[in-house]
């Protein structure tokens, strides 16, 4: 089963609700803003008048749906190559640390020194890649994300006036930081639009045994410890 979202991702949050894809009506005499494609518009969300409240975890039924699961699997797999190279970096990183840290009584302090700032530079690329690879994952995973939530917007509308719903909440981001404090299953509708989703795209479910996206996170390595000198009993090396 596919993971949540939050657990792909550390700051990849989408923040668009039912409520911010449905546009509020421009007051007299101001032009009309143009309509997002594929977006419901006021005149269908106008259209609600049941009197049930439900809720709808967006971002497990954008990562849960085929599409979803499909394209972030090839994302995934794109970056496959960056995740091994920044693994190996770290690697090679925690070895000169275990160098330094099993020569460092029998180095002199120029070759310590030497030995430290070798680790720290390294460090430093290590981090900028890091973060580079990752914000361009986190850029990439949400333009999938937010392609699927346009067009999987309209069937939330359609399927919350079809059976009795005035309002939906996302269920997205927990209690405090989102707006529902509880909830049963029995006003979630994730699955049922997830399905219709399905229906509606076309794409066949992912073969069995298919891993969902990961973000590009290799183990990090701590910079290096800075270079002390050695024990007064231990003469410097020549």
């Amino acid at each position: 089963m596919i993971k949540k979202f939050a657990r792909v991702t550390v700051a990849v949050v989408f923040g668009l609700s039912l409520f911010a894809l449905a546009q509020a009506e421009p007051a007299a005499g101001t032009p009309a803003a143009t309509p997002t494609p594929n977006a419901p518009s006021a005149a269908a969300a106008a259209k609600a008048t049941g009197t049930k409240v439900g809720t709808i975890n967006i971002e497990q039924a954008i990562f849960a749906s085929n599409e979803g699961r499909r394209d972030f699997e090839t994302l995934s797999k794109k970056f496959e190559p960056k995740q091994n190279e920044l693994k190996g970096l770290a690697d090679e990183i925690d070895s000169l640390k275990k160098q330094l840290s099993a020569q460092q009584d029998k180095l002199n302090e120029e070759s310590r020194d030497k030995l430290v700032k070798q680790i720290e530079t390294r460090q430093k690329s290590f981090d900028r890649a890091t973060q580079d690879a990752q914000e361009d994952f986190q850029n990439q995973q949400g333009e999938i994300g937010n392609k699927i939530l346009t067009r999987m917007a309209p069937l939330i509308v359609k399927y919350a006036s079809e059976n009795g719903y005035g309002m939906i909440l996302d269920t997205s981001q927990q209690w405090p930081r989102g707006p529902v404090i509880w909830y049963g299953p029995a006003v979630d509708i994730t699955q049922p639009i997830v399905e219709a989703f399905n229906v509606q795209s076309g794409v066949p479910a992912p073969a069995a045994g298919s891993t969902p996206a990961k973000p590009v996170r290799p183990a990090t390595s701590k910079p290096a410890a800075p270079a002390t000198k050695p024990p007064a009993t231990t003469p410097p090396k020549q």
